[in-house]
């Protein structure tokens, strides 16, 4: 059994990811009917409820961070999920990003620990068909698709590294999970994509300016709403 996942609750084959448990609880009570407490061991809340194809869906926080989002995907894939969409929030690197701009990740630059501890490259990329799928539910919303950044540090000391990256592949923007969940999902044979929100943007001198509670609040109202589309919309591919 895994040992810090304890399930209280069937999961679904099909999951969203996103870092936060209080979205989390916020996302179940939104996208599905009926949702029920999957875990809440370690603060990392999930639910199980049905979705509105009426089919399972699980909504599980995997924590800040790569080390561990890597535990809680270890632990879903141990207990049979097979698809799962990260939902969460980024600093913009690009500079035509605006907040509560969507991004869609067709891949992450592992420069994170995590992910090269799992033998990660340089880039990880997400999953063909659960990419296509998010580009699908995205439209009609402001988004765009491309690389990302996973690092391991929310507040870096070093500005000019981010700077650094913003050319680097085409980087748009910065992130903390990303790789280390591609990265597990290229290994266990489990679908995995990624589906994020502008939540920060940085003045020419460095400064951030970043989302208010309410732009939060819609914008993982949003994120939820897209996810979880791009799951139905996978499964009718």
């Amino acid at each position: 059994m895994p040992i810090h996942i304890h399930p209280t609750a069937p999961l679904a084959p099909r999951a969203l990811l996103p870092g936060d448990p209080g979205r989390a609880l916020a996302l179940a009570q939104l996208l599905t009917s009926q949702p029920r407490m999957f875990n809440h061991n370690r603060g990392l809340w999930g639910y199980t409820g049905t979705a509105a194809d009426g089919e399972p869906l699980t909504i599980q926080s995997t924590g800040m961070g790569g080390p561990s989002a890597a535990i809680v995907l270890e632990e879903l894939c141990e207990l049979g999920l097979r698809q799962a969409i990260r939902v969460g929030t980024c600093g913009a690197l690009d500079r035509t990003l605006a907040l509560g701009d969507l991004v869609v990740a067709d891949a992450a630059l592992a420069c994170d620990g995590a992910s090269r501890a799992l033998g990660a490259g340089d880039r990880v990329v997400a999953d063909g068909a659960l990419l296509a799928a998010l580009v699908e539910a995205s439209s009609g919303h402001r988004f765009c698709t491309g690389a990302i950044v996973s690092s391991d540090l929310f507040y870096d000391p070093r500005p000019a590294r981010a700077r650094a990256w913003t050319p680097l592949d085409g980087a748009l923007a910065i992130e903390m999970e990303a790789a280390t969940l591609l990265r597990i999902g290229e290994l266990r044979g489990v679908q995995i994509a990624c589906l994020l929100a502008v939540s920060d943007v940085f003045d020419p001198g460095g400064a951030r300016r970043r989302l208010d509670a309410d732009g939060l609040t819609r914008a993982g109202e949003l994120l939820g709403t897209v996810g979880a589309a791009a799951l139905l919309g996978a499964a009718t591919r």
